[in-house]
């Protein structure tokens, strides 16, 4: 049987004893390794001697840690996305690459529904005034209901089919966007499909879930945030730069847009790790000016931001390692799945 080791980076511990005592992955003959802490062109590994490299959105598998692994074989990414795994790199060296196609649709649909809530009945500004003043006043803490509101959802995939029957539940009406309509689907959840700048003219609430794709940069733009409603609420627990985050800054700034809920950001990224940027010299190769107005947001009281965090329950990443570990198995095997097109 050939052997292979896989190392896995920035894990919790509680993962790590997970993977450690799988037994699939032990018949396969894959050992496992783990390294505290993320890998980037900034990051590299110290040690290079392994086959298969398991990491998650907040590394970086560039041109740089691709050719600084001459041993390796396969990436298994613990996401569904995988924007940050540089793939004609991959391509060059002859190296797979597989993702996670679901894991948290309801977990995530569920997130981006407290986000709606927290804005639209003002949880964290009664929250804040109790823990801070000690005040129980209700004054300025108005919100409004759900139920007979439109919600414009971008992207009908598995999370935003989760949502719409979320909306459902609520008396929402739903209109969607997606770039391949399914009529039976709009059908059977009772939602219509519509363009674009209909669904952003039309609706109270706009939640993304679309994938991070060049078609989908900047989806919503200065060219047409403007069509959204006046006072409208923005939800964006996809991926931070399908928004341009010089058009929400300006709508929001404006008065036009009621509010955002964002669990993701631009150059969130560099948010997390400005410090080690301004000390290494590498802050140059970031808009530094969606920095700038990622921490605007940061400060605007109609703006929730969360960081990342939508997937995050302990159920959805339990799924997320048992996927994993039957994309790695299968590479070891000879029996790829899962795999994300490299050429």
């Amino acid at each position: 049987m050939t052997t292979h080791k896989a190392v896995f980076f920035n894990l919790e511990a509680w993962a790590e004893e997970y993977l450690q005592k799988n037994q699939a992955l032990a018949a396969a003959g894959v050992e496992v390794g783990f390294v505290n802490g993320i890998i980037d062109k900034n990051h590299l590994a110290a040690d290079t001697d392994f086959d298969i490299l398991g990491t998650f959105v907040d590394s970086a598998a560039d041109a740089t840690v691709v050719n600084a692994l001459p041993n390796l074989k396969h990436i298994a990414t613990l996401s569904t996305g995988y924007d940050h795994i540089d793939l004609q790199a991959c391509a060059a060296r002859g190296i797979t690459v597989s993702y996670v196609p679901t894991y948290g649709e309801n977990t995530v649909a569920e997130y981006a529904f407290g986000l709606i809530l927290a804005l639209s009945r003002k949880i964290c500004e009664a929250r804040d005034r109790i823990k801070e003043e000690g005040n129980f006043r209700l004054d300025g803490l108005r919100g409004f209901d759900l139920m007979g509101r439109t919600l414009g959802v971008l992207g009908t995939g598995h999370i935003g089919q989760h949502v719409i029957r979320m909306a459902n539940g609520f008396g929402m009406k739903v209109i969607a966007f997606d770039a391949f309509p399914n009529p039976a689907l709009a059908t059977e959840l009772g939602f219509e499909y519509k363009p674009l700048n209909d669904v952003l003219a039309e609706s109270d609430i706009v939640t993304i879930h679309v994938p991070y794709l060049p078609s989908t940069h900047h989806l919503i733009n200065a060219q047409n945030i403007g069509l959204m409603k006046q006072g409208a609420y923005l939800i964006n627990t996809a991926r931070g730069a399908v928004v341009e985050t010089d058009a929400l800054v300006a709508a929001l700034q404006s008065g036009h847009l009621g509010g955002a809920g964002l669990d993701v950001l631009e150059e969130e990224g560099m948010i997390k790790d400005e410090l080690f940027a301004l000390v290494t010299g590498h802050a140059g190769e970031h808009d530094l000016k969606t920095v700038l107005e990622d921490h605007v947001l940061v400060d605007m009281p109609n703006v929730i931001i969360t960081p990342h965090n939508a997937f995050n329950t302990k159920e959805a990443f339990t799924r997320i390692l048992n996927t994993t570990i039957g994309n790695i198995v299968g590479f070891a095997n000879g029996t790829p799945v899962n795999l994300v097109k490299t050429n």
